[in-house]
């Protein structure tokens, strides 16, 4: 099957080429974002790859669907950035890759934790730059701490799993609450008792209607002060002004980022050369108690194989007329499930 691979990198190419020898898919591999004015570059190939920053809304779909492309393989789980309803009435099928490495998630999660907590990005930077007071630098103990996890699915889960070795007591809410995670010895709360008593807050939930802005000025004015807020899942899920104003007020001491809700423009690219012109992104990077990596959760040897791997079966499985398990369809969409979007993905 042909197929032109949008938003592509080069660590993208190396996994993709290295687990289709197993394959034999021809493969196109573009550098631009899939939106409506490069979706003409799929012409010729039945099908299509898009990563979580494309954009394949309605229009796209069309634009595509006349051009001849049959299936549409997400190299992600989340699939919020893809109109399914559009997609079902034309005629595409859309695949995703529902899990390919929930432990890189779940461990660069913790890894932003304990580096917003203790400084440790302000800390490199001093030392070298032979400054090596420790004014400004002061942490706190993880242990004994309450943690509240939104969304349990595997990566929540496996969140869990890490905090409960650091002696934290744990909080979860999802609408379908998980015995296993019961066993790790989490406490299923509602989200305002959540917010009321956990000194952290990790987001691990899709983005949904239901879960758009689930954190913002009515539920940050609910935290204990000095919240430690973290969300490696998507970006919208945080009302990025809001959490200005919580940070701002003393309201939260800690943020930590993986995601952002206007990423489009800024993540998986080199823009140090260049003036960002985002006034609210850049109004974050001036807090010293804020942490942003650029959507690196999930970027590890092991996932990037997984992922391929599992998007090549899935073209695999199309082409024979077989059904992976893994389409989308609009029945099988359950927007308030409470798995994990992001990379469990």
């Amino acid at each position: 099957m042909r197929i032109a691979v949008f938003s592509t990198k080069a660590y993208d190419r190396r996994s993709f080429e290295e687990a289709n020898e197993r394959h034999g898919h021809d493969l196109t591999f573009l550098e631009a974002r899939l939106q409506a004015n490069t979706a003409a570059l799929a012409a010729g190939h039945e099908g299509v790859c898009a990563f979580v920053n494309d954009n394949v809304d309605a229009e796209v779909v069309d634009l595509l669907a006349e051009q001849g492309v049959e299936l549409l393989a997400l190299r992600s789980a989340g699939f919020n950035h893809v109109d399914v309803d559009r997609a079902a009435e034309r005629g595409i099928t859309v695949v995703r890759v529902p899990a390919y490495s929930p432990y890189a998630v779940a461990e660069h999660t913790v890894g932003l934790m304990l580096a917003v907590d203790r400084r440790i990005h302000r800390a490199y930077n001093r030392v070298r730059e032979g400054n090596f007071s420790l004014e400004g630098l002061l942490g706190f103990d993880l242990r004994s701490k309450r943690v509240g996890i939104i969304g349990t699915g595997k990566i929540g889960q496996i969140t869990a799993r890490i905090l409960r070795g650091f002696g934290c007591s744990l909080r979860a809410y999802d609408p379908y609450p998980n015995d296993e995670v019961r066993d790790y010895g989490v406490r299923y709360v509602d989200l305002d008792t959540m917010f009321a008593e956990c000194d952290v807050i990790t987001l691990h939930c899709p983005l949904t209607p239901d879960t758009h802005h689930i954190i913002n000025a009515e539920s940050i004015a609910k935290m204990k002060d000095g919240v430690m807020i973290v969300n490696t899942s998507r970006g919208a899920l945080v009302d990025t002004v809001a959490a200005i104003e919580g940070l701002k007020s003393g309201k939260i001491g800690n943020l930590a980022l993986d995601v952002y809700e206007e990423e489009g423009d800024l993540f998986f690219e080199d823009l140090s050369d260049k003036v960002i012109t985002d006034d609210v992104f850049s109004r974050l990077l001036t807090f010293p108690n804020v942490l942003i990596t650029a959507h690196q959760a999930f970027f590890t040897q092991e996932a990037l194989s997984n992922i391929a791997e599992t998007t090549l079966s899935n073209i695999a499985a199309y082409t024979r007329g077989d059904r992976s398990g893994n389409e989308l369809t609009p029945k099988n969409i359950r927007p308030n499930r409470g798995n994990d979007d992001g990379e469990d993905e």
